[in-house]
């Protein structure tokens, strides 16, 4: 999800629908407002926060720390209307990502975010969530120490869902990341099929469906807490205790003899 901050309705009304048309989530908020939305906003969708957009308003470097605060994995971006190197230079030293002069297309931030992402993930060699861990080096993942072979768009749907772990992703999202922003030869309904089977084979192998779908809101990969073990025996028929199975038992058997008693009565 991305944050569009600027004190004009115009500009922040022009940026979301400009991320909606390429398939991501957006929200318009005034600059006096993001202080609260900070403080109110659940843990969960601070960490779906992507990038968040400085535009027009006053004591834009005052934002920097707060946002650290609440969103640490978000980057900042100042936008500006003129190009002014003394500006350009408070607003880096206050702490923001880049500075942008407008106007800038929504893609090429897009793409900003995820040239960041991928020096991020590329320090590390893999990333795990549950029993599931996938790796950056092309090798397959592993469920429970045991390696999954899957198809490479699978793979790489799923390493993209481990890489989101907590947050929502939209099917234009995943779309991209697979198959690339730019590609028009193949049609986005693919991706539901990669999903459907990449979920049958977790499935299979977890005992729980691990990706959770959402209509109009995209996916997510869950953290099953519970082992393996302990899922298949929840799965299992509860038993009655021996000691109470034993006292039906008895009680059927006295029911039994008043019966035979009462029919020898009645000849």
């Amino acid at each position: 999800m991305f944050i569009i901050v600027d004190s004009r309705e115009m500009v922040t009304a022009g940026y979301a629908s400009a991320f909606e048309r390429e398939g991501y989530t957006s929200l318009k908020l005034h600059p006096g407002k993001l202080k609260d939305w900070l403080e109110v906003t659940c843990a969960q969708d601070l960490r779906s926060v992507e990038a968040i957009l400085l535009g027009e308003g006053e004591e834009r470097s005052g934002f920097v720390s707060p946002i650290r605060n609440h969103c640490p994995e978000a980057q900042i971006f100042a936008l500006e209307d003129a190009s002014s190197l003394d500006n350009m230079l408070q607003l880096f030293f206050a702490g923001v990502d880049d500075v942008l002069r407008k106007p800038v297309h929504v893609r090429e931030i897009i793409a900003r975010v995820g040239a960041f992402r991928r020096r991020i993930s590329s320090r590390t060699s893999s990333a795990g969530i549950g029993a599931i861990e996938v790796f950056f080096d092309g090798r397959d993942p592993t469920v429970y120490g045991q390696v999954m072979e899957l198809p490479r768009r699978e793979r790489r749907i799923l390493e993209y869902l481990v890489k989101n772990k907590g947050r929502r992703i939209t099917k234009t999202q995943i779309f991209n990341a697979v198959y690339g922003v730019m590609n028009d030869g193949v049609d986005e309904c693919v991706v539901e099929s990669h999903i459907s089977k990449l979920r049958k084979k977790l499935r299979k192998r977890l005992g729980y469906d691990a990706i959770e779908s959402t209509r109009y809101i995209g996916y997510m990969l869950k953290d099953g807490s519970t082992p393996k073990q302990q899922v298949s025996d929840s799965r299992r028929p509860v038993q009655a205790p021996q000691s109470t199975t034993r006292a039906f038992d008895l009680a059927g058997e006295k029911n039994m003899g008043k019966k035979q008693y009462l029919s020898v009565v009645g000849t």
